[in-house]
């Protein structure tokens, strides 16, 4: 039954201005990555780096990172995309949701560290600077899937339930729970974008923290390495609690597995950099060095 505690849903997905339909899907992701980008920006320059660097760096691992996204949720559900059942087509239909964050960043990360080689940007220095922004950006993108209507959990009787508007034009307005079985008319869901925003900014706030408390003691790369252990934690459980449609192995969910592994890849991480890893010294040192030089190169060519 809903009660007045409920968490109401938006009236709308998408507004038009002119021609143009914007969704409010695609804005929230933009919201996250400018703040990812600014908070990247303060630390990185902190660090001896430039914002044109950062800049450089956005535009390359920005459009890798969606196209990882949404090739992550197409390869982890397969049957949505592929014959016999699927329609490759649907692959390119972006606008009907289904973006992964684990392909995102995968994919990000990818392009980040061959952009770092060809620049000689000390990488783990540019993790580590980008940890807390990224769960920010991850935050505030959960929002697109308030507006959606989408990925909610399961029914609840909670007071801060999820209350879905049937008269909205988002993707999960139909009460429609997502294994097949019809909910009662008023279910009240588990807002799981709430819980995995909450997550992600204490997360954020903890990796900060941390990296001020510990600065003499960590190494590069740890940072990120913590990142990793707290998102693939909290994702793994708030990903059992979604009823939406996804390939089951073993009795659990893809994400899930997924969520587990990130965080033991982390664990791993986090000990080998503290036994073989460099200081943030060191790093900084080099970064200042690639500035200067790159700095010099600008100011020769614009005397010529």
């Amino acid at each position: 039954m809903t009660t007045l505690a409920s968490i109401p849903s938006p009236g709308f997905s998408k507004f038009q201005i002119g021609p143009f339909t914007i969704r409010m899907y695609a804005v929230c992701i933009l919201i996250g990555v400018c703040f990812a980008v600014w908070i990247l920006t303060r630390r990185w320059k902190r660090a001896g780096g430039t914002f044109d660097q950062v800049l450089d760096l956005t535009l390359v691992t920005v459009p890798c990172g969606l196209v990882g996204a949404r090739l992550y949720h197409c390869l982890s559900t397969p049957a949505m995309y592929f014959p016999p059942t699927g329609d490759p087509m649907s692959i390119l239909k972006v606008w009907e949701g289904g973006m992964a964050i684990f392909g995102g960043i995968g994919v990000g990360a990818l392009a980040a560290f061959l952009w770092c080689r060809h620049k000689h940007y000390p990488f783990a220095l540019l993790l580590d600077c980008l940890a807390p922004g990224l769960l920010v950006a991850q935050a505030i993108g959960r929002l697109g899937n308030w507006f959606n209507q989408e990925l909610y959990g399961k029914p609840t009787t909670l007071p801060w339930g999820l209350k879905l508007n049937e008269n909205s034009d988002a993707i999960g307005h139909s009460e429609v729970c997502y294994q097949g079985v019809a909910c009662p008319s008023g279910t009240l869901f588990h807002p799981t974008f709430l819980y995995e925003m909450i997550w992600n900014l204490i997360g954020a706030a903890l990796i900060v923290w941390l990296g001020n408390r510990f600065a003499d003691k960590l190494k590069a790369g740890q940072l990120a390495a913590m990142y990793m252990i707290w998102y693939g934690c909290g994702r793994s459980w708030i990903e059992e609690i979604r009823i939406n449609y996804s390939t089951v192995i073993l009795g659990i969910r893809t994400n899930t597995w997924t969520a587990i592994l990130t965080a033991l890849c982390g664990i791993v991480l986090f000990a080998v950099l503290r036994k073989y890893g460099k200081t943030y010294d060191e790093l900084t040192v080099k970064l200042r060095s690639v500035t200067d030089d790159e700095l010099e190169r600008m100011s020769q060519k614009s005397t010529k």
